[in-house]
């Protein structure tokens, strides 16, 4: 029997997200291993490996597979103290963590996001701070033919300035002094660069505008491409439990944390991202 036949890959819903079995995260994977967790996670977009205990060094190395590991650009949080690239979220009596209870795709005001998120559970409250994903291919492939041929070759601006505005609206554990740059230009449907699939890449976060259209009357588009792309039959809902680590591919999904535990209950996970390249249509 070879390292890939114990590996399984078992989906978790028919539009989005697979547990992957059979794989010690806390070592060093071989190539056969490694191309298989790969060619799942682009099958799957979002892969759930439970039960882990990955040290900060493997979850580098292992990040490092699939991209360059990177700083999150804008600093919004800070990074392990002896890991550079691995960032911390966490939630504690001393100080809550920043928000992220709104759908969107990592980093998406940045020059070339990132390609992959890996988050792995250290602590988690039970039964709260689940984290939702929904499909983006699905989304760009559901919208009504008459919108999509309205966005199809259209470009929307994407900017940090709402992370600057969540850190600083409490008291949290998120830097309130963010140097927020230009806004970045990117395609609404970006093209895959690995699967050369179309995604719907637009947030209503990060996203302020459509085109040449107005923050103002791209507002309620934004809104209904979101609903379209969340609706509950394009949506995996991940419930924490210690020792979880997800792996999602940023290029094709968006994500929702819920932020419904208080400050009396301890939340810690370790955060790395692999380099992306800049989107295309």
């Amino acid at each position: 029997m070879t390292i890939e036949d114990t590996i399984t890959v078992t989906p978790l819903t028919p539009a989005i997200g697979a547990e992957v079995a059979g794989i010690d995260l806390a070592k060093e994977l071989d190539d056969v291993a490694f191309r298989r967790l790969h060619q799942a996670a682009l099958d799957h977009l979002v892969l759930y490996l439970p039960g882990q205990d990955m040290p900060p060094p493997a979850q580098i190395a292992l990040t490092e597979r699939f991209g360059a590991v990177e700083p999150h650009p804008l600093k919004a949080r800070a990074d392990h103290p002896d890991y550079a690239g691995l960032l911390v979220l966490e939630n504690t009596p001393e100080r809550r963590g920043a928000r992220n209870d709104f759908w969107h795709s990592d980093i998406t005001c940045a020059p070339e996001p990132p390609a992959f998120t890996m988050l792995h559970a250290l602590t988690v409250p039970e039964g709260k701070g689940d984290t939702m994903f929904c499909n983006m291919y699905r989304a760009w492939d559901g919208l009504p033919d008459d919108l999509r041929t309205r966005l199809d070759g259209l470009t929307a601006a994407h900017s940090g300035e709402a992370i600057r505005q969540r850190n600083r609206a409490t008291d949290t554990d998120g830097n309130k002094d963010i140097d927020v740059p230009p806004p970045e230009i990117h395609p609404v449907a970006r093209r895959h660069p690995e699967t050369g699939r179309r995604a719907l890449y637009t947030n209503c976060f990060f996203t302020t505008r459509l085109g040449d259209m107005t923050a103002e009357d791209s507002a309620p588009l934004l809104a209904e491409l979101e609903k379209c792309a969340t609706v509950p039959e394009n949506v995996y809902r991940h419930r924490w439990r210690q020792g979880d680590v997800l792996i999602w591919d940023n290029r094709c999904t968006m994500h929702y944390a819920e932020y419904d535990y208080d400050d009396t209950e301890p939340r810690r996970m370790h955060r790395t991202t692999a380099a992306g390249d800049r989107p295309r249509a």
